[in-house]
């Protein structure tokens, strides 16, 4: 019995009511999408019904207040809504849930992104080892920059664009695991990507070395994210975002797909592994590219951005399509495989080792290498 039913039930023993309970649901698997678009994708498809049961949770979004399950509870999703806030909100209100034992469940974060045409294009799935946050910076108006700076985004604490940050917040960076990347990589190179005339003559304008992998065909990507609630658009701004990358993680990443939550459910993901809520090694990041950050040659940024997104259709659809082939991979597997979880052979975690390891990137463990909560 969980901590809050105990609490529940001696408060009904105390005054003399009656308690019942739902049979606490126990997902394999618990995808997470950010909105309707991408929540739809995963609906009336043959594969599995995730409509079968509907679990209203208190803390979720208003607008997306329900849990959606297979019957037997293995598959789940739930929706929490667009940028960070909406992100940490729900996914810290699913955790403290009375309704759901997550502890050993994997997470699928199914979102739509934009991308980078230097690393990938639109249509493409891709999976991320590191999450970095890169709004949380310094900003300087983009009329007033110094004339030796190269950008108006550099790292808090720090005196210019290019420097480790002079202080660290925890949430800039995360890495995941690894090795369990690379098996949601391989299931997802078995699904047949979906890809339209529109996105095929969009991705044809990115000519030029730099943009090879943007104008290729759509595939299956293993390539990092980075997350703030601004929406950029340009070659400037998808630079400096590029570097910060690099900066943060001490050139291990690399910017690839561009989001508003990630680090936001990481981090509510991991505060709850420090109380042994989840399994942090068992998070899988895969984001699907709608649209490209920066404009083709002899395109404007401000077109680039307000221009039609012929790349949402495909990411949209092939979240599911590329999605579907990674749940089944796991639950198939289940009882040789993933019951006893996948051993990650990399450092996971946040910039401060709080869950024990230490990082390669960010100030390195502060808790001496051991977890937080020691």
């Amino acid at each position: 019995m969980t901590a809050s039913r105990l609490v529940t039930l001696l408060s009904c023993l105390l005054f003399g009511v009656s308690c019942t309970f739902a049979a606490i649901i126990t997902p394999k698997v618990f995808i997470i999408t950010m909105f309707d678009l991408e929540t739809n994708q995963w609906f009336g498809i043959p594969e599995f019904n995730l409509l079968a049961q509907n679990i209203t949770v208190p803390g979720f979004s208003p607008l997306y207040q329900d849990a959606h399950c297979t019957k037997d509870g293995a598959i789940c999703l739930l929706t929490t809504g667009q940028a960070e806030i909406n992100a940490a909100s729900t996914i810290s209100a699913l955790l403290y849930s009375r309704s759901f034992n997550l502890t050993s469940t994997y997470f699928l974060i199914a979102g739509i992104a934009g991308v980078n045409p230097k690393e990938a294009t639109i249509s493409s799935v891709t999976f991320a080892r590191y999450a970095v946050q890169v709004g949380l910076q310094y900003e300087i108006d983009a009329r007033e920059i110094p004339p030796q700076f190269p950008t108006g985004y550099f790292p808090q604490g720090s005196t210019a664009p290019g420097q480790q940050p002079g202080f660290w917040d925890g949430t800039e960076v995360f890495e995941v695991n690894d090795n369990l990347r690379q098996l949601a990589f391989g299931y997802a190179k078995a699904a047949t990507l979906n890809d339209t005339a529109a996105a095929k003559a969009a991705r044809a304008k990115y000519t030029g070395p730099a943009f090879v992998k943007g104008a290729a065909p759509p595939g299956v990507v293993l390539c990092d994210t980075a997350t703030s609630d601004e929406f950029w658009s340009g070659n400037l701004l998808g630079e400096a975002f590029e570097n910060t990358t690099k900066v943060f993680t001490k050139n291990a990443g690399t910017y690839c797909t561009t989001q508003q939550e990630d680090n936001a459910t990481l981090q509510a993901l991991m505060r709850g592994a420090l109380f042994h809520l989840v399994d942090f090694s068992r998070i899988i990041i895969m984001r699907s590219a709608s649209d490209f950050d920066r404009p083709f040659p002899g395109q404007t940024a401000v077109a680039n951005l307000l221009g039609d997104t012929p790349g949402f259709n495909p990411a949209a659809l092939n979240l599911r399509l590329a999605g579907v082939k990674v749940v089944q991979g796991i639950v198939s597997e289940w009882d040789s495989k993933y019951a006893r979880g996948v051993k990650a052979s990399n450092y996971i975690g946040d910039v401060f080792g709080s869950l024990g390891g230490q990082p390669d990137f960010g100030p390195g463990s502060i808790f001496g290498g051991k977890p937080a909560r020691a």
